[in-house]
């Protein structure tokens, strides 16, 4: 039998042939405290399933990842554990009409974050134990048929430490030494879990009252570890917990199904957060140990809006392979901004949406491994790695188009429509558009080829015809698409025209919506209007393209990006000149000084995020290498300029603060950096915090500045989980061979390191100043691997094969090797073949934009 993977064939095979009754799992946690014996630390696992074969007398297996297994039984016949369970599989002959399966197994705790986690607090030595399993690692709980198609109820029972309270999907109680949970709705595999230790737990609950008197009461919680709870706002959890249920509530018509409402902020998370319905998990970074900006209680309030949706989107309604994704996350992403705009105090939320989602989606959608919306999932490997900008931003951006071309009541009535009919069951692509067939009366088959079975993004671009008295006498929006994937789309836009006020200010004076269809479409209603300074297509952000400008108006944006003075329309200019800097026509010297010549009057966070994020990136891998000092110190400048001239205390004041940290290299810019530390510096209003500090160490101990010592001093400070991966990442920050080495080995030859661990080496390993250093890792890169991908878990050997490319060495020299390397491994797993092109696709994009960038400053 194959081993952990599962391809799609097979699960419709399993699909065909079984039906699932009900689980009865028992887990004894006991061994999470304590020593352990050598060899991985296990915990006992027993499963009873039952379910139906529509051909009695056909073999199945049944899915299991565990270091042992027990016993075995099928229909009350022992079978034997060593000739039916090959470390993944556990093979299963001559099956009845109804069976029932028992499994006693020894499984691991993982340090993963894959399956069931296990955490030491560094600060009490307490243990913290919590379960991740999407896509495909329940089977490393219990025994199970591990695919999305196959729901069934699952009864629970834990017995724990004592002193523990364990959580899971349903109600629990505590009787006799074994808490036992009600049994859930039938739901699949990868969306039970677990939560068990000392957290710390809060209470709160929300009721409503529906039209027909009917009164649906939902207890909440909120728990973190104990080390944290002293910076836990579980209020604001709580408040924007309701907010969303009151917007689900009134725009779904369907009762939340799944009794109570936890949420869990636990340790060493690889994810933002994961919709296990009556027990959501996030990372616990949303806990804030430190003064953050509202960008990041914005991104708190989405991401538990994300899951929310999760409830109805994939949890009610789920789809039947990994190939339908999209229809719980491309929703999710949608609604969580829909939802947080209309319902929570983030009313600028399709700000964020416009120009750091979408962002994400622009990327991953010019990647060699762009694929359709509607992904052809092979298996479970190539489900891992599309949880990316396709099937989450630009989906959720293809629906926000959706809803401007059929409505919003009648998607919305599409949706309830959809709940109703599916609840607690599996969908594919087909039944949503039915419904919404019906809802709007549209022809969805068309819309959807051209949007969720088609990959790429389109390119707009204003062509505007003036009269001799300055009018517009033709304006048109001109569509191209890449060679590789030529499809011209229809968009519905708005095309907004701007101008210079008396005032100053470039406000919008027109605005006409319009079809885009084929190659060239005429704004007809704009005929006539006075001459813009600036033409913005999909203006608004309605629908999903790469905005490009006219000549006239780029030379507006050089004079006057800063006095444009609606929000969302400057964001998007900044998202089109970003992505002209990406696709190497405009050099990144160029883009940065934009940003030094108007970020400072950025008003929107989340946008001054950004744009700090993007010039950083434009000048390490954008700039042309020999202007990358002089950039470097221009960056540095700017950022202490406008850190000393924000207001004392503002939020604004920190993410300068913060900036500056990361771009600072020159010797006075270190010095402050440390006076700030150590007491001997001050600039008015900013309180340097914990985080701050940390923020601050970083580049001390990457530049020599900050030895072991210093680095040492600050963890005994702050003894706790977050203060060690800041010294870990601090400590293979430093400028030395040898920490590079032993950096290299921690990650490459040892799998000791937790996945928090792993992260922070390969953040402190990676820097952009160290590309001297690094250098003699590019070829050892390349010959490890296919041997890390072959031994580690796939998340960690995802960490390892993205964050140690060499993207910082010698372009060209790297992008052979990978060519290299890519033509002699033809036969490597497809999901790693992925990663290296698509760190490959980068490289070479970055080299284009530096020889953009160096033809720039010889034009200039």
């Amino acid at each position: 039998m194959p081993g952990e993977n599962l391809s799609r064939d097979e699960a419709r095979e399993r699909a065909a042939l079984l039906s699932v009754e009900g689980y009865d799992v028992s887990l004894d946690l006991r061994s999470a405290v304590g020593g352990a014996d050598a060899g991985p630390r296990t915990f006992r696992s027993v499963t009873t399933i039952r379910f139906r074969s529509a051909e009695p007398g056909a073999a199945t297996f049944a899915d299991l990842i565990a270091p042992s297994v027990t016993a075995v039984s099928l229909n009350g016949r022992d079978l034997d554990p060593g000739a039916v369970f090959d470390g993944s599989r556990i093979l299963l002959e001559d099956l009845a009409e109804d069976n029932e399966l028992v499994v006693d197994a020894q499984c691991a705790y993982s340090r993963t974050g894959e399956g069931m986690h296990r955490f030491v607090d560094p600060e009490d030595g307490e243990v913290y134990l919590y379960t991740q399993y999407e896509p495909a690692d329940s089977r490393r709980v219990f025994a199970n048929f591990e695919q999305p198609d196959l729901k069934a109820p699952f009864r629970f029972e834990v017995r724990a430490p004592e002193g523990w309270v364990v959580w899971s999907n349903g109600v629990g109680e505590l009787a006799d030494g074994v808490w036992k949970f009600a049994e859930t709705k039938p739901i699949s595999t990868y969306i039970t879990a677990f939560v068990a230790g000392p957290y710390h737990y809060v209470t709160d609950s929300y009721e409503r009252v529906f039209e027909d008197g009917t009164r649906l009461e939902i207890p909440l919680g909120a728990m973190c570890r104990k080390g944290l709870a002293r910076h836990f706002d579980s209020d604001d959890v709580f408040l924007v917990t309701k907010q969303g249920l009151d917007f689900f509530h009134d725009n779904f018509d369907y009762p939340y199904p799944f009794g109570k409402y936890d949420q869990a902020f636990v340790p060493e998370y690889n994810l933002g957060a994961m919709e296990n319905p009556g027990l959501v998990t996030f990372r616990e970074e949303f806990i804030f140990r430190g003064r953050v900006t509202q960008a990041s209680y914005e991104r708190r309030a989405n991401v538990i809006l994300h899951e929310m949706a999760h409830m109805w989107f994939g949890d009610l309604v789920t789809m039947v392979w990994w190939d339908d994704l999209w229809l719980k996350e491309s929703f999710a992403d949608f609604m969580g901004s829909f939802s947080m705009v209309e319902a929570t105090r983030f009313t600028n939320g399709w700000i964020t949406f416009a120009n750091n989602r979408k962002s994400w989606a622009y990327r991953a959608d010019q990647l060699p491994s762009t694929h359709p919306i509607t992904a052809d999932i092979r298996d479970l490997e190539d489900a891992k790695l599309n949880f990316d900008g396709i099937t989450y931003a630009k989906g959720a951006s293809v629906l926000k188009q959706l809803v401007a071309y059929v409505g919003r009541d009648a998607f919305l009535e599409g949706a309830r429509r959809y709940f109703k009919r599916h609840a607690y069951g599996n969908t594919q692509l087909g039944d949503l558009l039915s419904v919404l067939e019906e809802t709007s009366g549209r022809d969805m088959a068309t819309w959807s080829r051209s949007w969720l079975q088609t990959a790429g993004v389109n390119s707009l671009t204003p062509q505007v015809i003036l009269s001799a008295e300055g009018r517009v006498t033709e304006l048109a929006i001109l569509q191209e698409a890449a060679e590789s994937h030529p499809e011209l789309r229809p968009h519905r836009v708005a095309v907004g025209l701007y101008r210079r006020s008396p005032e100053g200010a470039v406000e919008r004076y027109a605005r006409a919506e319009v079809d885009v269809e084929g190659p060239r479409t005429v704004v007809g209603e704009l005929v006539g209007t006075e001459a813009p300074d600036l033409v913005l297509v999909n203006d608004d952000d309605l629908t999903y393209c790469k905005i490009r400008f006219d000549e006239g108006s780029l030379a507006a944006l050089r004079d006057g990006l800063g006095d444009i003075t609606d929000p969302l329309a400057r964001a998007l200019c900044w998202s089109a000149l970003w992505n002209l800097t990406r696709d190497a026509l405009m050099p990144a010297r160029d883009f940065i000084d934009l940003v030094l010549r108007f970020a400072g009057r950025e008003t929107d966070i989340g946008v001054l995020q950004m744009l700090h994020a993007w010039a950083n990136s434009a000048l390490t891998h954008y700039a042309a290498p020999e202007w990358r000092e002089e950039g470097g110190r221009l960056l540095a400048e700017g950022a202490l300029r406008e850190l000393r001239l924000t207001e004392p205390g503002s939020q604004h004041q920190l993410t300068w603060a913060r900036f500056f940290a990361a771009v600072a290299s020159g010797e006075a810019d270190l010095q402050l950096l440390q006076g700030l530390l150590e007491g001997t510096a001050k600039i008015d209003g900013l309180e340097v915090d914990q985080e701050l500090r940390w923020a601050f160490l970083e580049p001390l101990a990457a530049h020599g500045v900050a030895d072991e010592g210093v680095i040492a001093a600050e963890l005994a400070r702050d003894d706790t989980a977050s203060g060690k991966r800041h010294q870990v990442r601090c400590l293979a920050a430093r400028p030395s061979a040898a920490v590079k080495a032993q950096a290299w080995a921690s990650v490459v030859e040892s799998d000791s390191l937790s996945n928090a661990l792993v992260e922070a080496t390969i953040a402190g390993f990676a820097q952009s100043s160290h590309r001297e250093l690094t250098a003699p890792y590019a070829s050892k890169y390349f010959e490890v691997i296919e041997r890390v991908w072959g031994e580690r878990s796939i998340q960690i050997g995802m960490d390892v094969v993205r964050g140690l490319f060499p993207s910082l060495q010698d372009p060209q020299g790297t992008l052979e090797a990978a060519d290299a390397w890519l033509a002699a491994h033809g036969a490597a797993a497809p999901a790693l073949r992925r990663l290296v092109l698509e760190a490959r696709d980068d490289l070479a994009r970055a080299l284009r934009g530096q020889a953009c960038d160096d033809a720039g400053a010889v034009g200039g």
